[in-house]
């Protein structure tokens, strides 16, 4: 794998980025109002009567989804680290498309007899 001068400099770049994020919370962050279970409320006669907006985080933890209700201040507080997570995300896309290229203009100059693998491929997961 011999990136190029281009691609060396492109994932210069990105760990140059990476270095410079900051903390980050997993999950999602969704922003929105509801329609309660009582039948003649105000929030059921139209979308800008729902109550809300609430904001609520959900993540994975220990294989289940949690979700959770975040206060305005936790909203203002935590809304950097949410952002953060979405930044790093597309770094890391970004990352692995620019790896994908340099494999794929690898693959296609020919191959050498490689040895053969006498044990499985090490770091898989």
């Amino acid at each position: 794998m011999r990136p190029t001068a281009e691609q060396q400099a492109a994932r210069d770049r990105i760990a140059a980025e990476f270095a410079a994020a900051g903390f980050a919370l997993p999950g999602t962050l969704i922003v929105r109002a509801y329609e309660c279970g009582k039948p003649r409320c105000r929030c059921h006669t139209s979308p800008a009567a729902r109550h809300g907006p609430y904001a609520e985080w959900t993540r994975k933890i220990g294989g289940k989804t949690i979700t959770r209700r975040l206060t305005p201040a936790q909203l203002a507080e935590y809304q950097p680290l949410f952002d953060n997570a979405k930044k790093l995300r597309a770094l890391l896309s970004e990352l692995q498309d620019l790896t994908l290229e340099i494999v794929g203009t690898d693959s296609h100059q020919p191959q050498q007899n490689p040895e053969p693998e006498t044990h499985g491929p090490e770091n898989v997961g």
